[in-house]
């Protein structure tokens, strides 16, 4: 028989950190399962059941001697993969009379092991994202006084400044940050229910209801968990699986907007997220400096919403008291959905941690849209100056939508609008001449409205959040190479 062939996760091999492919290794998840066994006996013996001490002891020593090939080779053979975990750990602990898994069943072992990494791989998704945020209340801080023209429906508005443009990704971050953060505390464990939920095995072996809700509450606290779902099936309900990698797509909103807003703004060569020696852009045009991280970033917020929608098809999707039906499925989104959450952090902290901003080319771009820009200051103006509403706002629009196709069509660079409403015989008969419309221009951070304010406000959110001492440390996280 052929060799089977095996072609590894591109998302973990390529993409995602040792931190976050060891939580869902096969050989940790293996350790975890053994924690959890030990921590039922030893629970389980506390509560009067029969397990000598010498024996849980050699299981402690045995938890981490895994042999992943001994375990595959007795699943051959009983064709089911608990069952296999359990005789392999039964024979690294030298122990013959099994005391694993009493009282248990295989969803017993897997949700609640499986509950233990999403909480495990939640938390660490978490820090990095703090440290995302710390990242981008930099770049508004440092990009706070660079003046850059606005866009919206991809046209130009209004001046802003670059910073805010950072401080608005990052306050929608922010927002999600602090949900998922929530979901993380109250998320419940499935706990030691039993085959359909009722606890009939656990009752049967400890012979009192204190006893078995006693042995729930001591794991679900060793584990981590501040919650355990009172009335579940077979498995923890998965509209929960539907709620987690929700959150993962929506924290990736921000990062998304910010990358889209690099490619965008590199094509016009406001920005460029950093190109280093020995870099190729394209292998048929030597002079390109392709945005091809912050490419990725918009990629892995797409499969994220992919995995979203992949979680929306559990919810609801048992039958009875459950099934295994979710279990492909499950097997692909959930690691997935944190690999690519993972790569998303990694590698826009290095966009983050790399890029640059071209100040003489944002100025010029301000420089040539600033009269358009100023249209509504102008008009507020011409209304002061007793001048109707929309007599004047017909005037202004007359001649810049001539200056503006007057630039595109002839290629110009200075833009006459000053001028030609000073020589207006209505403007000029109000006093609005040409010299006070280049006044109104002169000052530009004149026409950012509050954007400084809300760049200090949303900073501020950041660093109460990164002072906190959950995030002390993970907020000073910085990312490792990327490809």
């Amino acid at each position: 028989m052929a060799k089977k062939i095996v072609n590894p996760n591109i998302l973990s091999l390529r993409y995602a950190s040792n931190d976050i492919n060891r939580i869902f290794s096969e050989r940790q998840k293996t350790i975890d399962e053994r924690g959890l066994w030990i921590a039922v006996m030893k629970s389980q013996k506390q509560l009067g059941l029969d397990i000598p001490s010498e024996d849980i002891e050699r299981y402690e020593r045995a938890k981490e001697d895994i042999d992943l090939d001994r375990i595959a080779e007795i699943e051959k053979v009983t064709r089911h993969d608990v069952k296999a975990k359990i005789q392999a750990f039964n024979e690294a602990a030298g122990v013959k009379k099994g005391h694993a898994h009493k009282g248990l069943t295989s969803r017993g072992l897997t949700d609640n092991v499986e509950q233990m990494q999403i909480k495990n791989a939640a938390e660490l998704i978490l820090g990095k994202y703090s440290s995302v945020l710390r990242h981008f209340a930099d770049k508004a801080r440092e990009y706070q006084d660079i003046v850059l023209t606005a866009r919206t429906h991809h046209q130009a508005a209004q001046p802003t400044m670059l910073g805010r443009r950072f401080a608005m990704w990052a306050d929608e971050i922010w927002d999600h940050f602090i949900k998922f953060e929530d979901f993380i505390a109250h998320y419940p464990l499935r706990g030691i229910k039993g085959p359909v939920g009722t606890q009939s095995d656990m009752l049967k072996l400890l012979k009192s209801e204190e006893k078995v809700i006693e042995l729930e509450q001591s794991i679900a606290d060793q584990l981590g968990f501040s919650r355990v779902c009172e009335a579940p099936g077979q498995v923890y309900p998965r509209s929960l699986d539907y709620e987690l990698t929700s959150h993962l797509a929506i924290m990736s909103s921000g990062v998304e907007n910010f990358a889209k807003g690099m490619r965008l703004m590199s094509g016009y060569e406001l920005v460029t997220e950093g190109f280093k020696d020995g870099q190729v852009g394209s292998s048929a045009m030597p002079h390109k400096m392709n945005t091809r991280s912050s490419e990725r970033v918009c990629g892995f917020s797409e499969l994220l919403k992919m995995y979203a929608d992949g979680g929306s098809r559990l919810s609801g999707d048992q039958w009875e008291e459950g099934d295994v039906s979710c279990s492909v499925i499950r097997r692909v989104i959930v690691p997935d959905a944190f690999y690519a959450s993972d790569g998303l952090c990694e590698t826009a902290l290095t966009v983050l941690n790399e890029m640059g901003a071209y100040e003489a080319v944002i100025s010029k771009e301000v420089d040539r849209y600033l009269p358009f820009l100023a249209t509504t200051e102008i008009l507020m103006e011409a209304v002061e100056a007793g001048i109707g509403r929309e007599e004047a706002h017909e005037i202004i629009k007359q001649y810049a939508v001539g200056e503006a196709l007057k630039m595109r069509q002839q290629g110009t660079e200075t833009n006459n609008l000053p001028a030609l409403l000073g020589s207006n015989d209505v403007f000029a008969g109000a006093g609005i001449t040409q010299e006070k419309i280049e006044g109104i221009l002169g000052e530009r951070s004149h026409f950012v409205g509050r954007a400084r304010q809300q760049i200090d406000s949303v900073c501020e959110h950041i660093d109460n959040l990164i002072r906190r001492k959950e995030y002390a440390r993970a907020s000073q996280y910085e990312p490792g190479d990327i490809l």
